[in-house]
């Protein structure tokens, strides 16, 4: 007796096996649904140098976390400091949406990148999601508090360009909203201030 089940073809198998692949991808690396920890914070990194580039230069950059989207990047870079035009981005739900261009004016005799900073070595998306997971247990250490979550994330730049006085900020609030906890750290990690 021979088995009559018909055989599935080699190609719609290859093609069902892509859009699973697919689906697996685009659920597990949405940027909105990163997690604020030090993994989380590094996959959006990633997902900057895809869109801008390694070699971008930022003045601001900013992650904001919405429970009901999750979480908004925004960002103003450039890929040529020496154009002096940067544009303001948002990542929303996996979607960039450019909101503005804006020219920039530096003093005579110095260059645009001065005013700007680049993601590496010195400022990154990973130290400051640390930093998030750091405040997160000193609020569960000294404060008690079960589940303080995110509310935003930034690095601050000053504006006369000097990198040894960029900090990072991390804002907290209680799960169901209420006091928000700022932290401001040092490039190195180091707190800096603490309030409510």
């Amino acid at each position: 007796m021979k088995n009559k089940t018909p055989k599935i073809n080699s190609l719609g198998l290859f093609f069902v096996l892509i859009v699973i692949m697919k689906l697996m991808t685009s659920c597990g690396g949405s940027t909105s649904n990163q997690p604020a920890t030090k993994v989380g914070f590094t996959e959006i990194e990633n997902e900057l140098v895809s869109k801008f580039g390694k070699n971008a230069y930022y003045t601001d950059l900013s992650i904001t976390y919405n429970q009901s989207i999750g979480n908004i990047v925004g960002v103003t870079v450039t890929e040529a400091p020496e154009s002096l035009k940067m544009g303001q981005w948002n990542l929303t739900q996996d979607t960039w949406q450019q909101n503005s261009d804006i020219t920039i004016e530096v003093p005579t005799g110095t260059k645009a990148s001065d005013y700007m900073f680049q993601l590496g070595e010195i400022l990154n998306l990973s130290t400051l999601g640390g930093l998030v997971e750091k405040s997160v247990e000193k609020l569960k250490m000294e404060k008690k508090l079960e589940n303080p979550t995110l509310s935003t994330a930034s690095v601050f730049f000053p504006d006369n360009g000097d990198v040894s006085k960029a900090e990072y900020f991390v804002n907290l609030q209680p799960e169901n909203g209420g006091t928000t906890f700022r932290f401001r750290y040092s490039l190195n990690g180091n707190l800096i201030s603490m309030n409510y």
